[in-house]
């Protein structure tokens, strides 16, 4: 959703996201490819962080995790 806002005033190509949370699927990743995210910083912690970070090698993103969760429950 936050990408498709974006991307309708400001662009997207060659952009930075963050996220308070981690990503516990994939599709986040594809989906910030599609919209030209070049860099994410996110907290990490997923069981799924090797299939996150197997997407970003794809797409050709760099991820920095930051280890500090600021979403919780």
């Amino acid at each position: 959703m936050a990408t498709i806002k974006a991307s309708e005033h400001y662009g997207t190509t060659g952009s930075v996201l963050a996220s308070d949370a981690f990503f516990p699927f994939r599709d986040g990743i594809d989906e910030a490819a599609k919209a030209g995210v070049k860099a994410i910083v996110q907290p990490g912690g997923s069981i799924r962080d090797d299939e996150v970070i197997q997407a970003c090698d794809e797409h050709g993103i760099s991820m920095i995790f930051v280890g500090v969760r600021h979403f919780k429950h």
